[in-house]
């Protein structure tokens, strides 16, 4: 957001980012409906507000695969995208509503770009577990991390996805839904 020059406060929407039901088998359709989840939990304390909620997940050979449980769920993950080329899915909800906190417009999309990994040696996966950095990210990386940068050999697609908000995509979006936002007017994100 900062790079475009917005204007905006953090919020968290306090949803639970569950891992998926049998009834949300497709990625695209589970990061979405998480991200209108978050946009109206938020929405609901929020008046004459435009927000932004996102979610983001990690999809190997059909798999959704979430955040680590805990260090040894971590090295599993990394260690199964070893040698492998994953997609990252981010769900976006763009959310208007009025001066009763009540929802007036809504417009959802996502971005999906592919991410092949090296083959990684044990050594490489521990430490980088180590740093405790995988614990809070979908897929046990984040590509701007020190080590999570490296073990990507290639990335076809949104580089800012990858990172958690496909910038492009919204940008193409908030030009249509809510121009006068790149003009200084606040933003709320989730």
């Amino acid at each position: 957001m900062q790079q475009l020059g917005l204007t905006f406060t953090v919020q968290n929407s306090h949803v639970k980012e569950n891992d998926p039901t049998e009834s949300d088998t497709d990625p695209v359709t589970f990061v979405q409906n998480l991200a209108v989840q978050k946009a109206e939990r938020v929405a609901g304390r929020s008046s004459n507000a435009v927000i932004v909620a996102a979610d983001t997940s990690v999809i190997l050979k059909g798999q959704i695969l979430g955040k680590p449980e805990n260090a040894l769920h971590a090295g599993h993950l990394l260690r199964q995208m070893s040698g492998q080329t994953h997609r990252v899915i981010t769900g976006v909800c763009l959310l208007r509503t009025n001066g009763t906190s009540g929802v007036i417009d809504k417009v959802r999309f996502h971005e999906q770009t592919k991410v092949t990994f090296a083959t990684l040696a044990n050594e490489e996966i521990d430490a980088y577990v180590a740093t405790g950095s995988p614990m809070d990210k979908a897929g046990a990386y984040g590509i701007q991390d020190d080590w999570g940068a490296v073990f990507v050999s290639r990335i076809d697609g949104d580089y800012y996805n990858v990172v958690g908000f496909p910038l492009h995509k919204f940008y193409q979006h908030i030009k249509e839904f809510a121009p006068e936002l790149l003009t200084d007017t606040p933003l709320a994100i989730q």
